[in-house]
């Protein structure tokens, strides 16, 4: 009998905490909207199934000797995952539409703001805020310097942020513009040349030492892996950036954010904090978007979708399908997915810029 009794005490039932119970319904959640409605899965599904892994009782898979505490401290708590995934987004993205149309820039640069409302300290506040710029890699490099204590919550925050994308952002974009501006057509950007697309990753980083050298990691790394793509005598490396290193490294990082989603990690007062403000920038870096593109055509003889200024937040390309969805239920033929790219690899740029920016002031 004392033996079944061990053993029993030694089962998974027999451990479970109401907190562990709660956690594993949110991380099943977060299956559910990456299988069956596809919200952003690449995230979605190794955060959820990490979570699970990691509020699983007695095993310890989480914890610094589990498999999952050996990936976050590998790659997560240093800063080299974030690293590795902007190479590989580097080789992804096309910066045609932003070199074609440059005053796009703006809508992505705007996009990025923070609050602090919350006792958080200014160190906590400032990694707290990049959140806005729905930049997974960027808040995870940011909190690993400023404020590794929160790194988890915001790593979380961050990247369910970028995943829910398709539901936060549509209101928002709805509430602030007229069905006559979601309508409003705009002209077929001019084709970019190969010279100007091998330039503007040269001309980016070099800009980014002389100005702000604290940047340099993120945007090296961007530059590195678009300079790949576009140089046209590096295919085989490009191939690998865009498809085996971002991939094996999305698995990795994914499953190491969800092991921040253990219970005794999670269902915290400060946890909760996060994500609420998180989610209060990320809304206002929505919304700053689309209002200064209004702004824009004020004083601009060539008007813009207003809709495009949501996509100035670095969640490439959601943010630029979701303007195009929105677009198309006002006019069909709307077709403002390329334009809506422009401000979507600003927005890329202006988040490591951004965290920059915030290391140099407050690291």
């Amino acid at each position: 009998m004392t033996e079944l009794s061990a053993l029993i005490a030694n089962t998974g039932i027999a451990n479970f905490t109401a907190g562990q119970l709660a956690m594993l319904a949110v991380c099943s959640l977060l299956l559910y909207l990456a299988i069956a409605k596809e919200f952003e899965p690449l995230l979605l599904l190794p955060i959820g199934f990490g979570g699970i892994l990691a509020n699983i009782p007695i095993a310890g898979i989480a914890g610094p000797e589990g498999f999952l505490g050996i990936i976050y401290d590998a790659g997560v708590s240093n800063g080299l995952f974030p690293l590795l995934i902007f190479m590989g987004v580097g080789a992804l993205t096309d910066f045609s539409p932003l070199i074609a149309n440059p005053k796009t820039a703006l809508l992505g640069a705007i996009a990025l703001t923070g609050t602090g409302l919350v006792d958080f300290s200014i160190q906590d506040a400032a990694a707290i805020g990049i959140i806005g710029g729905a930049d997974g890699p960027t808040a995870i490099f940011l909190a690993s310097r400023l404020s590794p204590d929160l790194l988890g919550a915001i790593a979380v925050a961050a990247y369910s942020y970028m995943a829910l994308v398709p539901i936060i952002q549509p209101p928002i974009m709805r509430l602030l513009t007229t069905e006559e501006e979601r309508r409003l057509p705009m002209t077929q950007l001019r084709p970019v040349k190969r010279v100007e697309r091998i330039a503007f990753p040269l001309l980016v980083l070099g800009l980014c030492i002389l100005l702000l050298p604290d940047a340099t990691p993120l945007i090296g790394a961007l530059c590195f892996g678009n300079l790949l793509a576009v140089s046209g005598v590096a295919e085989r490396l490009a191939g690998a950036a865009r498809n085996e290193l971002i991939n094996i490294v999305t698995i990795l990082l994914g499953l190491a954010v969800g092991s921040k989603l253990a219970a005794d990690k999670f269902l915290t007062t400060e946890t909760l904090g996060i994500l609420g403000l998180g989610l209060v920038a990320f809304c206002i870096g929505t919304a700053t978007g689309v209002l200064l593109a209004k702004v824009m055509n004020l004083v601009s003889r060539q008007k813009i979708n207003p809709l495009i200024g949501a996509a100035g937040v670095s969640a490439v390309p959601m943010a630029a399908r979701v303007v195009n969805k929105v677009g198309q239920e006002s006019d069909p033929r709307n077709m403002l997915l390329m334009h809506a790219m422009g401000p979507n690899v600003a927005g890329v740029i202006g988040s490591a810029v951004a965290a920059g920016v915030l290391l140099a002031l407050v690291g």
